[in-house]
């Protein structure tokens, strides 16, 4: 039972080399798109830390690319990192459908666009910049502070009214017995 046979030997000396050539692959952080991706994490998990990708983006780009969704990120290699980046950059040249984008018919361009990370906080920022300027029926409820979906008012939304102010207030006349 002391010996064992020569094939048993290189059998496990493969295994054992497979498993030292991969944790030498394998990156605790990936950086995509300017985000830090999370190496443990599985690739569909991972993706959608970069701001404007959600779980659905992130499948679209998986099944697109023809990646396993629940490989983990740490052993993926520069070749497919850039593609993922070049799926990020411009999503029409692979055929994404355009009703997955975040930006339908721009204001501006009235191009159908992905954005992402900075860019998204920009774009946001410009379009409640833009309503506030025109004085429409949102752009008025965001100066005001108030809901802008057509929430009802009377009990939420209370957040600077003060504790006072809700409900009967007693009246500030005798106190004691006369």
């Amino acid at each position: 039972m002391a010996e064992q046979k020569p094939e048993q030997k290189t059998q496990e000396n493969k295994v054992s080399e497979h498993n030292q050539k991969s944790e030498e692959d394998f990156q605790h952080f990936i950086r995509v798109a300017n985000a830090d991706l999370n190496g443990n994490h599985s690739i569909g998990r991972a993706l959608t830390k970069i701001k404007g990708v959600g779980f659905q983006f992130a499948n679209v780009i998986c099944s697109t690319l023809k990646i396993d969704p629940d490989q983990k990120t740490g052993y993926l290699n520069d070749a497919i990192v850039k593609r993922i980046e070049e799926f990020l950059k411009d999503p029409l040249k692979f055929n994404v459908p355009k009703w997955l984008f975040n930006r339908r018919k721009d204001y501006e361009t009235g191009n159908d666009m992905h954005i992402l990370t900075s860019d998204l906080d920009f774009t946001q920022d410009n379009d409640l910049k833009r309503m506030k300027k025109i004085r429409c029926y949102k752009g008025a409820r965001h100066m005001k502070g108030l809901p802008v979906r057509g929430q009802r008012t009377k009990s939420n939304f209370r957040r600077n009214k003060g504790k006072g102010s809700l409900g009967v207030k007693k009246k500030g006349g005798k106190s004691g017995r006369v």
